[in-house]
């Protein structure tokens, strides 16, 4: 019996406060658990705007602890009351001004399983997020879910080839990219990347960039064309919309994991002896 996992993706747009993006998440949610949706992701910060495109301390009023925060168990409840494991990209407070850009994962019963930290930070015009958030020390996490072993790798991650391969070493099935990533810097690179790490770790990818201008905050464009990808490197149906607000909503075949990895024996022809330099400082 095939094993198809039904996954959801939403790019949207922000509504201009905390309390009706999070509506907006829980509404697109059910949606998603009404169309079969078995597990879904956030976006990068989801409740709020890509703060990082200024720096003001003003936005450090968003953080709150993961999972003991009004947010994390808000999204507890919407994982129990839709079955859906959610992959959830907030701001976190670890302690006072120690600050982190994290993904909480909850189970499909509601259960609270760990997060993944951003581990890459960037400090480029527009993306400045050194201001914010401090480098993840979580490694990389890979969770068992109710669906199959779930990672998590955050927007400027996927630059970086050696964590995506981790999250392949240590059981991932799912790689879940939420990003916030701006017209013209990095588009050419979208639709290559991810598609690559699937590829080269044999798992199925599914990435989110949000969508649209955010008013008042700077010029980034935000060019959306979510999708999901196969260990193939294909997509699974249309990749999304480039400028509208999208749901999406697809069936990932398990099966073809260990279908690709029995051809293609990428972990098998390793030569972990010969990368020395990977890890130099």
């Amino acid at each position: 019996m095939a094993r198809i996992v039904r996954g959801a993706l939403l790019q949207a747009t922000y509504t201009g406060d905390q309390e009706t993006m999070i509506q907006k998440h829980e509404k697109y949610a059910r949606e998603a658990a009404g169309q079969g949706a078995q597990i879904m992701c956030f976006q990068e910060l989801f409740y709020g705007p890509y703060f990082p495109q200024e720096q003001d301390a003003k936005w450090y009023a968003l953080v709150e602890p993961i999972p003991d925060g009004p947010t994390t168990k808000r999204m507890q409840e919407l994982a129990q009351e839709t079955k859906m494991v959610l992959i959830v990209p907030m701001y976190e407070e670890e302690a006072v001004g120690i600050y982190y850009n994290t993904a909480a994962v909850i189970d499909a019963d509601g259960a609270y399983l760990g997060k993944y930290r951003k581990t890459h930070i960037p400090q480029v015009g527009g993306f400045w997020e050194k201001f914010y958030f401090r480098p993840g020390n979580l490694g990389y996490p890979v969770f068992d879910t109710a669906v199959g072993k779930v990672g998590v790798y955050i927007c400027y991650d996927r630059h970086f080839p050696e964590g995506a391969r981790m999250l392949g070493l240590n059981g991932a099935e799912i790689v879940f990219i939420p990003s916030a990533t701006s017209r013209g810097l990095s588009q050419h690179l979208w639709r290559i990347e991810q598609t690559s790490h699937a590829i080269a770790n044999g798992y199925f990818v599914g990435t989110i960039n949000r969508v649209g201008i955010e008013e008042d905050l700077g010029p980034n464009d935000y060019y959306g064309q979510s999708y999901f990808c196969t260990p193939r490197g294909e997509f699974v149906g249309e990749v999304g919309d480039a400028y509208e607000e999208e749901l999406i909503v697809r069936d990932l075949d398990l099966d073809l994991i260990c279908e690709v990895r029995n051809v293609w024996q990428f972990y098998r022809d390793r030569r972990p002896d010969m990368y020395d330099k990977l890890v130099a400082p």
